[in-house]
């Protein structure tokens, strides 16, 4: 068995059309057609990627996914929005709430495939676990601890997505470097994710905010990108 797929769509066509071709390729398949329900699924058997609609009846997509990736039990787990809404204030918000991919209806079949693939294979490689090899930093007050994905300055901790925290840590551990705003996607959620700079551009703004006095660490680089000061 590929793994098991949580399905959270109302549109009961392409709710088939998702069930077939992944049943297909040997997942388990799961479907629900509502925020609540989805919530009670994932906490009676958590799959192993959720495929998540904006537009849901009851409680919406983003609004799942935030719960889901602030749950202890549950924020490792991947998910991929699956949506009409493709505008740049969609993705934006789809990134800042946490989720690990977007793919915009109408959609290949084979393209989605591989991103589920992708991100599967992603969420086993950072996996923590007793071989887990990736080493924590201290920068002065400010504490990455990659194993617990937690952030701490002092003894307060700091309150970031999963995205945020990808793209803190990315930063952290390459200090002086500078990277595009491709390159940063890319490290944190693979090639070939829909982004726009705009986006990258929101998430380090909402990043530094929650950073407070070590926003300065995060610096700009005109014309290119992002680096952490060394």
């Amino acid at each position: 068995m590929a793994g098991h797929i949580l399905i959270v769509e109302d549109d009961a066509n392409i709710l088939e059309l998702l069930r077939y071709n992944l049943t297909r390729k040997g997942f388990k398949v799961t479907s629900v057609s509502t925020g609540e329900n989805a919530l009670i699924e994932i906490g009676a058997h958590k799959p192993d990627c959720v495929l998540l609609d904006l537009m849901l009846p009851g409680i919406d997509g983003i609004k799942i996914c935030e719960l889901l990736k602030k749950g202890e039990g549950t924020k490792d787990i991947p998910i991929i929005m699956v949506t009409a809404k493709g505008e740049e204030d969609d993705i934006v918000k789809g990134l800042e709430s946490g989720a690990d991919d977007y793919v915009t209806k109408p959609f290949s079949i084979d393209v989605l495939l591989a991103r589920i693939k992708t991100v599967l294979r992603r969420s086993k490689d950072v996996s923590p676990g007793p071989s887990a090899i990736a080493e924590p930093l201290r920068i002065h007050e400010l504490f990455i601890d990659p194993v617990r994905h937690k952030v701490t300055l002092g003894d307060a901790p700091v309150e970031l997505t999963l995205t945020e925290y990808k793209i803190l840590y990315f930063l952290a551990r390459n200090p002086g470097w500078v990277f595009t705003r491709y390159q940063i996607v890319e490290a944190v959620r693979g090639e070939g994710y829909i982004v726009t700079e705009r986006s990258v551009d929101v998430l380090v703004f909402g990043l530094r905010k929650k950073l407070g006095n070590y926003e300065e660490y995060i610096e700009t680089v005109r014309g290119i990108g992002y680096r952490f000061k060394e």
